[in-house]
Formats: C-alpha cells, sequence, structure tokens
C-alpha cells in the first residue's frame, strides 16, 4: 500500500470511530471531515490566466468524484490579495491545507516550519521523476517541501527572423559581442535592435541569470554573511546594459515593463529579451501576426558563447502542504493525484498554455514532445533543451539584496561609473545583511 494510502486509511477509521460528533469540524484536533465522512482538504489557487482556473476547477472536480476517503473545496484567490489574505488566514488558525507556491517563497516558509515535508506523505517514486536541476528549488537536506507544476524561463531571446535576413545576419547571437554587433545593424528605420529591462524593479528579477552567467554566483552568496557585490566579473554584465541604453539601440523610456513584450510585439524592436510567457502574448494578438509569423526564440546569448552556463532563472509554481494542516494525509493524495501520477493530464495543461510554460517531470516532459501539437510547435524544444536544463532557480534571499544590485545596474545602464555603481550596491546589500540580520541564515542563493 502506498504510503499516502496507509496513512489515510489509518486516519479515516479513527475518524470513522468517532462518529458524527466530528463530522464537519476539527473537534477534538482530528481532521476535518465532510458530513458524509470524508477527510476535507481546503486548497487556495493564486489567480493566473484563465484557462489555467478552467484546468484546476475541472481537476478537483475529478478528484472529488472519484475519490472516497477526500474531498478538496477549492478557491481561487486574486494575486492582489493573495497575501494579506493569506496571512490572515494563518494568524486565525485557518490557513489551506494546500496552496499554490512560488519557488522563491519554498525555502524561506520551511525555515519557518510552515511547509510539510512531501517525502513523509508520498511515494518516492514522485520526487524521482522531478528534472535534477529543478529539485533543488523545493528541498531542504533531504525533505521535498513543494511538488512542482511548471517552470518558466525568465529570459528567452526573441527575434524577427525577417529582420535579422535583411541585416545579413544569419543566426541568433550566442555571446555578448555578436549582442551588441547584430543590434547596431538592425538599428534604424524607427526600429531598435535589441530590447531589455531598464528599471531598478524589473532589472532585480530579470538579470538574475545573467549575474550567474558572468560570476557564477549572485551578489549574496553561501550563508549570506557577506554581500560579493564588488566582484569584478559583474563589470562585464553592468557594461552590456550599459553599451545597449547609451548607444540607443534600444528604446529609451520603459513604457512597458520587462514582463511585457509589446515593444517586440508591435515592431519597435528586430530583439527582445522576455520570459517564455510572452509566447502566448505574441500569438494571441490578431494585430501582431505579421511578427509572430517572423518571430523566432533562442537562448539568451552567454557572455563569453558557452551556451551551458545559464542566462535565465526559473520561476514557476508548486503545491505545498501547511505543516499546521490537519488533513495532511489527503492534501498529499490530492497533490500526487494532480501532479506527480497520470502524465496525460499535465501534458493537457501544457498543451493550453500554448507551450508558454514547461514541465518540472521528466516524464511529463516527454510525453508532451510525443504529442502531435508540441511536435508542431517551433520553440518547444529550443525551451526545453537549450534553455532550461542550465537555468538557475531564483534566489530564496530578500528582495532588498535584488533591488540594491538592481539599482546599480540601472546607474550604470544610464552612463554611471560602473565600479562606482558595484560599490554602491556593495554598501546597500552590506546594509541589509545588518539590518534584516542575514548572516549564517543562508541557503546558498
Amino acid at each position: 500500500m502506498h504510503k499516502r494510502n496507509s496513512r489515510l486509511a489509518l486516519a479515516v477509521v479513527a475518524t470513522a470511530s468517532a462518529g458524527a460528533l466530528l463530522a464537519g469540524c476539527a473537534g477534538g484536533g482530528g481532521a476535518p471531515t465532510t458530513e458524509d465522512g470524508k477527510a476535507k482538504v481546503i486548497f487556495w489557487q493564486q489567480q493566473f490566466e484563465d484557462y489555467q482556473q478552467a484546468w484546476f476547477k475541472e481537476q478537483v472536480n475529478e478528484f472529488n468524484a472519484q475519490s472516497d476517503d477526500v474531498e478538496v473545496q477549492y478557491l481561487v484567490v486574486p494575486a492582489d490579495t493573495w497575501d494579506q489574505k493569506l496571512k490572515a488566514a494563518q494568524a486565525a488558525g485557518k490557513a489551506p491545507d494546500v496552496k499554490t507556491t512560488n519557488y522563491g517563497n519554498i525555502k524561506p516558509m520551511q525555515a519557518n516550519g510552515q511547509l510539510a515535508d512531501l517525502t513523509t506523505l508520498m511515494d518516492d517514486e514522485a520526487f524521482a521523476d522531478i528534472a535534477e536541476n529543478i529539485k533543488p528549488f523545493v528541498s531542504v537536506d533531504e525533505g521535498v517541501y513543494g511538488y512542482p507544476l511548471l517552470v518558466e524561463p525568465s529570459t528567452v531571446l526573441f527575434y524577427r527572423a525577417d529582420l535579422l535576413e535583411a541585416a545579413g545576419i544569419d543566426a541568433p547571437p550566442t555571446d555578448w559581442d555578436e549582442l551588441v554587433d547584430d543590434a547596431r545593424k538592425l538599428t534604424g528605420d524607427g526600429v531598435y535592435g535589441m530590447n531589455i529591462a531598464q528599471t531598478a524593479p524589473d532589472l532585480g528579477w530579470s538579470s538574475w541569470g545573467l549575474q550567474y552567467n558572468t560570476a557564477g554566483d549572485l551578489p549574496l552568496r553561501g550563508d549570506w554573511s557577506t554581500a560579493d557585490a564588488t566582484d569584478p566579473a559583474y563589470e562585464e554584465l553592468l557594461g552590456l546594459y550599459q553599451t545597449l541604453y547609451t548607444e540607443k539601440l534600444m528604446p529609451q523610456e520603459p513604457t512597458y515593463g520587462y514582463a511585457d513584450c509589446s515593444f517586440f510585439g508591435e515592431g519597435k524592436v528586430a530583439m527582445s529579451a522576455c520570459g517564455s510567457w510572452a509566447l502566448g502574448q505574441l500569438s494571441q494578438n490578431p494585430d501582431w501576426a505579421n511578427v509572430w509569423e517572423n518571430t523566432e526564440v533562442a537562448p539568451f546569448p552567454s557572455h563569453n558563447g558557452d551556451q551551458t552556463l545559464p542566462t535565465s532563472t526559473l520561476g514557476g509554481w508548486t503545491l505545498t502542504v501547511d505543516s499546521k494542516s490537519k488533513s495532511q494525509e489527503g492534501a498529499a493524495e490530492f497533490v500526487e493525484w494532480l501532479l506527480a501520477d497520470d502524465t496525460d493530464r499535465l501534458v493537457d495543461f501544457f498543451t493550453a498554455t500554448g507551450f508558454s510554460k514547461y514541465p518540472a517531470r521528466l516524464s511529463v516532459t516527454e510525453a508532451l514532445a510525443a504529442t502531435e501539437e508540441a511536435s508542431a510547435s517551433p520553440f518547444l524544444a529550443t525551451i526545453t533543451e537549450q534553455i532550461v536544463p542550465y537555468a538557475k532557480s531564483e534566489p530564496a534571499y530578500p528582495w532588498d539584496v535584488s533591488l540594491a544590485f538592481a539599482t546599480a545596474i540601472e546607474k550604470a545602464m544610464k552612463g554611471g561609473d560602473i565600479p562606482a555603481a558595484l560599490e554602491e550596491a556593495q554598501a546597500a546589500i552590506e546594509d541589509v545583511i545588518e539590518k534584516q540580520k542575514l548572516a549564517g541564515t543562508g541557503t546558498g542563493g
């Protein structure tokens, strides 16, 4: 018998023996149950694209229909009220049993004792199927504290094949010298050669992969005791942004944020850095049909041309089980059924995304690639084979650290002295370490 089923069976027997006294409540410390005696599991999903809500709702209904022991009650929470609602529920002792959680929150929440270790609740085979470079996103020591649904590369190079051909460029750039040279050739007639983030809030998260690319690490490393923002390797990174901006090879005003690929869709730039989600944005706008039919993707260039070095981080979502949940067994059964079992269920999900999001499980990646729709996608193989395997996790340290370093990038981009900007970032990060008592609390990134 599976771990989850053996424990759940004991829980159901215990609940049944308590009789109607416990039905529908958590009296006596037991797991809450429905009127018909099923273990009640509350699932909160942060609101995403409409197709995701439709998919989750369909899966919850299917799970409930086939389960004799567990009933999932599903709630969609708008993103702008998520933090407030979740904190209020936690303070009242009414946190959801299962919730969507992004990778960056796994380690901080685990350190605070908020997440259950899924290895004690789910079958071992479920964890063996998670891609090797994604396992560290959800793991602490030997435990696994979130089961991944998807990954989204934060940095993909989108380019206009027709404009590159017209400029005599026969392939997308693979290193930063080529990127700048191509951007120079492509800039003219109202079109910029390149687009990339240019404000500190956007630079804070969109440059993580490129920080890894030049320095092999982030400006706060190890156990977070000391800052490394003055690592000379970062000077090359800041120099790239400075060249693109000061030579006017990119838009000079941040009309759109980094996550919005409208500069590219509107035909104002020939190449653009953006996340994989832009595939959905570009393909669904009928006004951009001419751009879309000429769009190709490639890994963002590496500083030295080595395309096995990271240029992107992987954002994405997991399902986690609350450590204080009285329905942990039922919650884990739902998570395993939804995300770690039938590959067809997840193939349907990733097909619905328009291949703008990507599996975290090896078996799902293989099953997806074998479908007719995926075979017809001109982008799936490039992103899943050339970008995702080399991408890094988002850092777990406080956002203030990322913003401090991003402020240095923005200052340098606008023409500021690069070593001076890095010195300012160093001081700012050291101040964060001291004020937030980060020294010795690091998780390695």
